[in-house]
């Protein structure tokens, strides 16, 4: 399997996928991702150069978006003074899933952020979801704290502020890596 960068090209099977995941964990329970994404802003992302796409031949079998950019509200002064990169919208096709293929991502996004030059690979999770968290404590995250306020609509309730991190170190990863080199994060960029 071969990672790359996303391009515009992209855009409908992102928005397929997260589709599909909001289905999937509509099945188990979950309220996660039930809004529709907007269109134009995962555009912006993708021309940003921070979305990877995996594809198993000609089939995409994951996404992942690894930016160094934190939410707004999450993480405080001191915790994003250390130089970090975050982890949002890890999504494995179904066709793919009981393969660990998350897993492979995370580690591959370790490697990513090292070098780039983080301590830390953060993620945010959603806050109802305990099958998702106990995943990424599984994979090595440790849970920081949960962020219950300060939403994006008028500072209510937040959806997904189960804060996990966990050491960037470098990993052989299993993916034949075709992604632009990562730029460094931190105060020697």
């Amino acid at each position: 399997m071969i990672i790359e960068n996303a391009t515009p090209d992209d855009l409908s099977s992102l928005l397929h996928f997260r589709e599909e995941a909001a289905a999937w964990l509509s099945e188990l329970g979950s309220d996660q991702w039930s809004k529709p994404y907007p269109a134009d802003r995962l555009l912006k992302t993708i021309e940003s150069g921070t979305v990877f796409m995996v594809r198993d031949g000609d089939v995409t079998a994951a996404t992942i978006t690894l930016t160094e950019d934190a939410e707004d509200g999450l993480w405080s002064a001191a915790e994003l003074a250390v130089p970090s990169m975050f982890v949002n919208k890890l999504t494995v096709a179904r066709t793919h899933a009981g393969r660990d293929l998350g897993g492979q991502l995370l580690d591959w996004a370790g490697d990513r952020a090292h070098r780039a030059g983080a301590v830390w690979l953060r993620l945010d999770a959603w806050t109802t979801n305990v099958a998702l968290q106990r995943y990424y404590l599984r994979h090595g995250f440790e849970h920081v704290r949960t962020v219950r306020e300060g939403g994006a609509v008028n500072g209510g309730p937040r959806v997904s502020g189960w804060l996990a991190q966990r050491q960037a170190r470098p990993v052989n990863s299993s993916f034949t890596d075709y992604a632009l080199a990562p730029l460094r994060v931190g105060p020697d960029r």
